[in-house]
């Protein structure tokens, strides 16, 4: 008897089930639809009607006004159609057609394996996300552009499919780290929109960055390291004492875009107040100019710590400066400002030239360490600040200042010499060198090189103090850079040795991995496979064999995950 009524039930649930379904299709759906052309999902909790626990009563605008006409970025090519440059362009599409098949091979292993995870263990062949990532799938939305670049739009329209059905408003971590959400999945969705105009890649980065403009829901409005959801939420929030400065400073790009789709200047409010500090402080850290890798963004105090780079923890609050001003289209000056001033500090105390026995034309920056005694530089490089080169490139050119073009090939160089230099042609993650005591050549000591010289090395290394290799893509991002910026083929050249080398030293059964030492060709994987593998380094392979109309120099800006974001419309002039 109670199987029947439990039959009975079940049967009436069924038919209630049914009509209440078939009810709901006929009513308009909040969370889910397919106006955009797909089927979207909405985040289950609306962080745009959130209230703000320090409201904001009047936003600073985006700067308005026409676009000024800034200076070409992009060496103007033009096409070749003799018979070497036919040749040429032969040599070209083979090594565009084997990037493309690395990415395929990443992408395909990443799609039947771990979808929807933020990544793909290349050696074991296993899913895993990243702590502190939220669980959204970080290769999932950093591919995106990429795979619209490439040309593999179906993939790439199922790869959006997916992406708009990611809920940002539910996530096994309690927090994420703000930054890196910022640059992948922000910088993701728009980068894939401004490339392909789908809106619902628009909608979905809107519902991100509502979430992600929480971290500036603060006492002072400067964001912290982690974006705490139940903080956010109780109005808990408070800007740490204590990070680094990239982390909390960087998000001009992705924020600035998001206001110029949307029309709504909450978002470059938010960042332009930490610009603003940024300004205010430029002058008056332990090296004037420049900003020291951790801040008290609590205390808005930026003169607490002694430690200068370029490389990590601080790498894309300079990398933005001509982005950012570019991005606006050159209508708010104080980005100049700030990239002249701390690249002339740079040049001052953080490059250096390596001691070498042929006197090779390259530099490198270092670190640098102010004491009582002044300002002190080590030589010690990472593969994080082979971004530099680049930034110097893009920052001579939108500035006029010839000198940086020069400057950032000299880095870019040093940068293949030191992949070159390397038993697998692939530079070690940190390392340190013989270094010149000015920027100009300087004699080989053989003496020196006894004593402090690493023996199992090219001449001019001191160590490979962290030999890994992490599939890092900022050598060839400078690489590709001062191609489009200069027209010079020799780049091309050493971007097809770096990507042998990379790929004879890190291919596994599934995809590819990073590696423990550079040293050594008989590698041994770390079976690692971060997302930037897809959304930048391969993403720079193909576009330096690909045709310079391709993604643009004077059409985009690339944020630091390398998502194409497109410049306001207003016409070049040819710089000086």
């Amino acid at each position: 008897m109670i199987t029947i009524l439990r039959r009975r039930t079940l049967a009436i649930a069924l038919v209630a089930a049914c009509i209440f379904y078939l009810l709901v299709g006929l009513l308009p759906d909040d969370s889910n639809d397919t106006v955009f052309g797909f089927h979207y999902v909405r985040d289950s909790y609306d962080w745009s009607k959130q209230k703000l626990q320090y409201p904001i009563s009047e936003y600073t605008p985006l700067p308005t006004g026409q676009p000024r006409a800034l200076p070409k970025v992009q060496y103007a090519f033009e096409t070749d159609t003799s018979p070497a440059g036919l040749a040429r362009e032969e040599v070209l599409a083979a090594r565009r057609s084997e990037v493309k098949s690395a990415l395929v091979k990443s992408w395909n292993s990443y799609r039947n394996i771990a979808f929807g995870y933020d990544e793909l263990l290349p050696v074991s062949g296993e899913p895993t996300d990243e702590a502190g990532m939220g669980g959204w799938g970080n290769t999932l939305v950093d591919s995106l552009s990429t795979l619209w670049i490439m040309g593999l739009k179906d993939d790439f329209y199922d790869a959006v499919a997916a992406a708009v059905k990611i809920d940002y408003s539910k996530s096994e971590d309690f927090s994420c780290n703000y930054f890196e959400t910022t640059i992948r999945h922000l910088g993701g969705l728009l980068g894939a929109y401004d490339l392909s105009s789908e809106t619902a890649l628009l909608e979905k980065a809107i519902e991100l960055g509502d979430m992600l403009y929480m971290a500036y829901d603060t006492p002072n409005h400067m964001p912290p390291f982690w974006l705490d959801f139940s903080d956010a939420k109780r109005g808990l929030q408070v800007a740490g004492s204590h990070d680094p400065a990239a982390s909390v400073a960087s998000s001009s790009l992705e924020f600035s875009r998001l206001s110029q789709l949307t029309g709504d200047n909450k978002y470059y409010d938010a960042i332009n107040r930490v610009t603003e500090l940024l300004d205010l402080w430029q002058n008056k850290t332990r090296l004037p100019g420049m900003w020291p890798i951790y801040f008290d963004m609590n205390q808005e105090q930026l003169d607490g710590d002694n430690s200068f780079t370029l490389g990590a923890s601080s790498d894309s609050i300079y990398e933005y400066l001509p982005k950012t001003f570019a991005l606006l289209g050159g209508l708010e000056p104080m980005y100049e400002k700030l990239y002249r001033g701390a690249m002339d500090t740079a040049i001052e105390h953080l490059l250096y030239r390596p001691m070498l026995p042929d006197q090779d034309d390259i530099l490198f920056t270092g670190n640098v360490y102010v004491s009582g005694a002044g300002p002190r530089l080590t030589a010690e490089s990472q593969h994080l600040g082979c971004f530099v080169g680049g930034m110097f490139g893009l920052g001579g050119k939108l500035f006029e200042i010839p000198e940086h073009v020069a400057i950032g090939e000299k880095i870019t160089k040093g940068c293949v010499w030191a992949y070159d230099a390397m038993a697998t042609g692939i530079m070690p993650e940190i390392f340190n060198l013989l270094m010149c005591d000015t920027l100009d050549p300087c004699e080989w000591d053989e003496g020196e090189y006894q004593r402090d010289g690493a023996k199992d090395l090219k001449k001019g290394f001191k160590n490979a103090r962290d030999p890994r290799y992490l599939l890092r893509p900022e050598a060839i991002e400078s690489v590709f850079l001062m191609y489009r910026m200069t027209g010079s083929p020799e780049y091309q050249d050493m971007a097809w040795r770096m990507f042998q080398a990379i790929r004879n030293a890190t291919e596994t059964e599934y995809a590819f991995s990073s590696i423990k030492s550079v040293k050594f060709t008989d590698t041994v994987k770390s079976d690692s496979m971060e997302s930037f593998w897809l959304a930048e380094t391969l993403r720079y392979f193909y576009l330096i064999f690909s045709s310079p109309d391709l993604v643009n120099l004077d059409e985009y800006v690339f944020n630091t995950e390398a998502h194409p974001l497109k410049r306001p419309s207003a016409a070049t002039r040819d710089a000086k």
